[in-house]
């Protein structure tokens, strides 16, 4: 295995569990934080908008949603189209997001503390140029 795709792996299983520690008095899990970022910052979205803006197959952002909204942070409704579920915050969460959001940032702040400004911008740069 080329060295460098073995490191991406084991960096990114690490930051994963740090993010989950970081997650667990919240009890949320990383993925499930992404989508509360991603309904936070763009509002309300189809399971479809969900899966194909983080590139995450359907049946999994479906389980997800699901377990989120059993927890009480998201809320289906219905769409324009009604095979359509939107999916949205809840009001409970719109009350806890911004105390998770703090904790995330400053876990990210904590991680990415090595790398100057550059440096991060020349890593973000490559991962995307990897991406193809």
């Amino acid at each position: 295995m080329n060295p460098l795709v073995l490191q991406l792996f084991q960096t990114n299983r690490s930051i994963s569990q740090q993010l989950n520690e970081v997650l667990k008095p919240f009890e949320l899990f990383h993925s499930q934080w992404t989508i509360l970022y991603l309904l936070q910052r763009q509002g309300a979205m189809t399971l479809t908008d969900i899966w194909q803006q983080l590139h995450v197959e359907a049946p999994t952002v479906t389980r997800t949603v699901n377990r989120l909204e059993v927890l009480g942070w998201v809320e289906r409704r219905q769409g324009a189209d009604q095979r359509a579920k939107i999916i949205a915050l809840t009001a409970w969460a719109d009350e806890k997001l911004p105390a998770v959001a703090a904790a995330v940032k400053q876990y990210e702040m904590r991680i990415s503390q090595h790398l100057c400004a550059d440096e991060q911008q020349q890593l973000l740069h490559l991962l995307q140029k990897m991406k193809g």
